[in-house]
């Protein structure tokens, strides 16, 4: 490998490190090259290096070399390359917000969002140096008792590709906020946005070379971080299935674990909702970036006593969503990520409609672009209802009364969001009471973030971790218990 220049070509992320890694003390350029692609044209953007296990190997060394000196560094210095970095990425929004679109097939609007959540993880992680970490606990007269928060060393973040800047600088910001060295692995489909995007944005605000290492890769890169000894935690946004893997691997090797999974999240819809905001919030929570999000509804369940009327309505709502290339004006629904998805999604729904639900609209494929979809009439049996989609299909089933619905909603092995939408709060918290979810939203749908909550889900959607807000001291750090004495006791023996 050959150390690439920083600074020397012009823009925010000059051609020439589409080929590369942020690796050791710089940029490098990669061996193994795979095809960055647009998947809403089939363009091919750059090449991406891929790591393997030598790479991580010695990344993990380098990081944990570097981790040291900056951890010492003082809460001033590590708090100035975050203001820095934030506004590095207000000053090139543009450019970045245009990366998602090509390389995610991110709507624009929805890109914007993800900028600016990106954006604010980085506010949030500027403010930590400076927090209390720790705390003094009682003890005996004659002796100071100090638990104090320390960094773990260095963190693994293994990211997805369907929110991929945000779900990684979520975990990146502050895992290097509070002293650790990081070592990112992006999705390899979105390794530029999720990725190249956020080292440079480090490497221009001035971390010290080394503290932040990105590796695309695959499975093989995936596996040396979990077992590798240098490194002391793993952080994973992935699917439930994968997440396992890591789980599993990365627990064989003591390592602490945060795994952030998918979900089969319902809207409930009561009889007293407001039916123009009822559709409204569903279809978002349904049809944004075509389903990718692991907080998408999953299930939209409807009384019986407005089915008919939301499903006719839904349906026209959803036939009109504007569908194309995300990089022309007014796209709401863009390409899913690559043929596999597609192929998954248009099997869902066609084993479910020979099962017996109704297609009420949607349900045509054209390369990588799925029409919005509604079923009606699914029933807890069919597949759409069981499984998690991943594309933009809305997956329609009534109930009765209040009991049936929590029954449907926790009828998953997911626990991730949940929402209800009525008119009568307090009876939307009584049954919001009952619903196993780590996220929870009455009047709104399941699809939110502030970056100052804390996120995690409960069964397959997560290890009962939490990230994000007050949550990321617990993730990023590790307890350690400290006690002073004037003089050390004379002990019996």
């Amino acid at each position: 490998m050959t150390n690439a220049a920083a600074h020397d070509d012009a823009g925010f992320l000059p051609q020439k490190y589409l080929s590369g890694m942020f690796y050791g003390n710089g940029w490098s350029v990669g061996e193994d090259l795979a095809k960055a692609v647009e998947p809403a044209t089939g363009a091919e953007l750059g090449a991406i290096a891929l790591a393997n296990a030598d790479t991580v190997a010695s990344s993990a060394k380098a990081a944990r070399k570097a981790q040291r000196d900056w951890a010492a560094q003082s809460p001033d210095d590590r708090a100035a390359v975050f203001l820095r970095a934030l506004a590095i990425g207000q000053e090139h929004s543009e450019e970045i917000i245009t990366w998602l679109v090509r390389e995610s097939g991110s709507a624009r609007p929805k890109a914007a969002f993800e900028l600016q959540v990106t954006l604010k993880a980085i506010q949030l992680a500027a403010a930590m140096p400076h927090q209390a970490q720790g705390l003094v606990l009682p003890t005996t007269p004659g002796r100071i008792n100090l638990a104090r928060r320390r960094p773990i060393g260095v963190v693994g973040v293994i990211a997805p590709f369907n929110f991929p800047l945000y779900l990684a600088m979520r975990a990146v910001a502050p895992a290097l906020a509070v002293g650790n060295a990081v070592i990112l692995k992006p999705d390899p489909r979105t390794a530029i946005c999720g990725g190249l995007v956020i080292a440079r944005l480090f490497e221009l605000a001035g971390l010290p070379a080394g503290v932040l290492q990105m590796l695309p890769g695959g499975s093989e890169a995936g596996e040396a971080l979990c077992s590798d000894p240098e490194i002391g935690m793993i952080q994973f946004t992935g699917s439930t299935g994968a997440g396992r893997m890591v789980g599993q691997n990365a627990s064989r090797h003591l390592k602490k674990v945060s795994l952030e999974l998918g979900g089969k999240n319902s809207i409930i819809i009561l009889d007293d909702a407001d039916m123009d905001l009822a559709l409204r919030n569903a279809a978002w929570g349904v049809f944004l970036h075509q389903g990718q999000i692991c907080m998408s509804v999953g299930r939209v369940l409807v009384h019986e006593a407005i089915a008919e009327d939301f499903v006719k309505a839904f349906a026209e709502k959803a036939a009109a969503l504007p569908m194309g290339d995300p990089n022309q004006e007014g796209i709401a629904i863009g390409p899913l990520i690559n043929q596999r998805q597609a192929d998954h999604v248009a099997k869902v729904v066609q084993d479910s409609v020979a099962a017996g639900a109704t297609l009420a609209t949607g349900g045509k494929a054209d390369k990588l672009f799925y029409t919005p979809t509604v079923l009606s009439g699914v029933t807890p049996e069919m597949s759409a209802f069981q499984q998690e989609i991943f594309g933009p299909v809305a997956v329609v089933t009534t109930f009765a009364d209040d009991a049936e619905a929590v029954k449907l909603a926790n009828q998953t092995e997911y626990g991730l969001s949940a929402a209800i939408i009525s008119r009568n709060v307090s009876r939307a918290l009584a049954l919001g009471e009952q619903l196993q979810t780590g996220l929870l939203h009455i009047n709104d749908q399941t699809v939110n973030d502030e970056v100052v909550n804390p996120f995690g889900g409960v069964g397959a959607s997560g290890n009962g971790s939490a990230i994000g807000g007050p949550a990321n001291w617990e993730e990023f750090t590790e307890w350690q218990w400290v006690t002073i004495k004037g003089e050390a006791p004379a002990y019996p023996f």
